[in-house]
């Protein structure tokens, strides 16, 4: 997700030339360990918006989720001593970016999640990084498709055409646009990537707290006058997992993202993409009693193979292990 997710997530991060130095870095413990974390904290979102989805309206879930954890980070980025900006220039762009890292795919992913379960939702928000390789290749000059990655897009694609089914699309129901909804998030997502490099020199908690904060005053007046919040009921169980989305999914997230960041480079960070699905299923199965089909199964296989040969790290060393092979 972060989501969240990723997004903000890996390209605004390589701006930061303090991180350039450490990517592709091998990772110790401890990094290893604030991945897992980090997978679970945003494969956990996709959770805790199955629960409060059942009571309350996706426009409301989405204004508490970036309010609350707007707040929180303003108070995390005052108590680093960091100062927000106060260029309209920047704040504009916060809006933007805002846009297309939270209010558009959070809306579509809660949406979605009113017709799909929580394990599907977050095994076709993996194909963030296909979308990315796609527009990169259109949008900026420095990443070019290569083999690699042009056979992970379609390896990708094929696991999502394995998930929707091509019969599921003759019917064109609740579910199959529930699924597209959050392919368009995924592909909000991917654009989110491309347009935060222009946050070149800002601290990523600084543009995360601002892009929050933006996000904040676009979608409350769109969930006041479309939904109505204050005529919704929710039980505790709903308002707690709007908590926790907002608290440990967003904010804690976000905060632990910025931590490995420093330590291990966005490249390494790209792992996080292969794990939040895992959790997400865990958690969809044993609490919501979700049982995915065979085909989510074999798209989220699909899918994670194409992760792999976009990521060509893998490849990389099973050449270098069979080159050194053949020399022995």
């Amino acid at each position: 997700m972060k989501a969240m997710s990723t997004t903000l997530k890996l390209t605004v991060a390589t701006s930061d030339s303090r991180q350039s130095t450490a990517v592709n870095r091998a990772m110790d413990f401890r990094e290893w360990v604030l991945i897992l974390i980090l997978s679970i904290l945003w494969g956990g979102s996709f959770f805790f918006v199955g629960v409060a989805v059942k009571e309350m309206t996706p426009l409301t879930i989405v204004a508490g989720r970036v309010g609350l954890a707007a707040f929180l980070l303003s108070v995390y980025v005052r108590l680093r001593g960091q100062k927000m900006p106060h260029s309209p220039r920047v704040w504009g762009a916060f809006l933007i970016m805002g846009a297309l890292n939270n209010l558009i795919p959070f809306s579509l992913i809660v949406w979605g999640q009113t017709h799909i379960e929580s394990s599907l939702a977050s095994i076709l928000n993996a194909t963030t990084p296909i979308f990315s390789v796609i527009l990169a290749h259109h949008l900026t000059r420095e990443e070019r498709l290569t083999i690699n990655r042009l056979a992970g897009v379609l390896i990708g694609w094929l696991g999502v055409t394995a998930m929707i089914g091509v019969e599921a699309l003759k019917g064109f129901g609740g579910e199959v646009l529930g699924q597209l909804a959050v392919l368009g998030a995924a592909l909000s997502y991917a654009f989110a990537a491309i347009y935060g490099r222009r946050f070149k020199g800002v601290d990523p908690a600084v543009v995360a707290t601002g892009m929050l904060c933006g996000s904040t005053v676009m979608i409350l007046p769109l969930a006041l006058y479309i939904e109505q919040p204050w005529q919704l009921a929710p039980g505790m169980g709903s308002i707690a997992a709007l908590l926790g989305l907002a608290a440990i999914s967003t904010s804690l997230a976000y905060i632990i993202y910025f931590r490995v960041l420093a330590t291990s480079g966005a490249t390494n960070l790209l792992l996080v993409t292969f794990l939040i699905p895992v959790s997400a299923i865990f958690l969809g199965v044993l609490v919501l009693g979700e049982r995915p089909g065979w085909n989510a199964f074999t798209g989220m296989g699909l899918i994670f193979c194409g992760l792999i040969a976009i990521d060509g790290r893998l490849l990389k060393r099973l050449r270098r292990s069979d080159a050194g092979d053949s020399q022995v």
